[in-house]
């Protein structure tokens, strides 16, 4: 009975090996035939093949955390996506919520939502802050907010994090005239943030493991 024990255990570890191994390789393949043309159509020259030579460093650590369970989320690795109800709306904008949380608890690093509205369509996407300051915050890539989540540059609208929002910004759920559409893919960029959320506590930066 023992030895049948033992026996299942290693064809359970065999097969989720197995499992990991191939969503590994389908994520691989589907990242290099997404940022392949995105990097061929915004980069040229020495600029691209730089780009080109640490790809492979970003998109294996990127499925190497993701097929590690970095992402409480249904994983469709053929797709490099990932999967879950999309919500109607979306919680309302709440200034005064923001800027109790921004000016009090944000910490660079934190994987936070922002919000977009263009040409109709409505989605959530994520950042990081990699500056914090007593009234106003600094997205990697959205630039800066006041702590009350309004941009200081654009439309753009920073949220408080909540599970509800960073899994929307993950799945890439998207409106349209206030209407569920068919949602967009993630960048790597973006699923590399996605696996440096605390999904424990979304409001908190995650710890690193050495």
């Amino acid at each position: 009975m023992v030895k049948q024990n033992i026996a299942d255990s290693k064809q359970s570890n065999l097969w989720q090996n197995e499992h990991e191994r191939l969503q590994f390789a389908e994520l691989v393949n589907v990242f290099y035939a997404r940022e392949i043309p995105l990097l061929a159509k915004q980069y040229s020259g020495e600029q691209l093949q730089r780009k080109l030579l640490s790809l492979p460093y970003y998109v294996e650590r990127a499925a190497r955390h993701i097929t590690q369970g970095e992402v409480p989320l249904q994983l469709d690795s053929q797709n490099g996506c990932w999967l879950a109800s999309q919500k109607k709306t979306l919680p309302q904008f709440d200034q005064h919520k923001n800027h109790s949380f921004f000016s009090q608890k944000a910490k660079v690093g934190l994987v936070v939502p922002v919000l977009i509205c263009e040409s109709g369509y409505m989605q959530v996407v994520m950042d990081s802050l990699d500056q914090v300051r007593d009234n106003a915050v600094h997205c990697n890539q959205y630039g800066w907010f006041a702590s009350s989540g309004v941009s200081h540059q654009s439309t753009f609208k920073l949220y408080t994090p909540t599970k509800l929002l960073m899994t929307a910004a993950c799945c890439g759920h998207r409106w349209q005239y206030e209407k569920v559409v068919a949602p967009r893919l993630l960048s790597l960029r973006e699923m590399l943030l996605a696996s440096m959320i605390n999904w424990t506590n979304v409001k908190a930066t995650k710890q690193r493991h050495h």
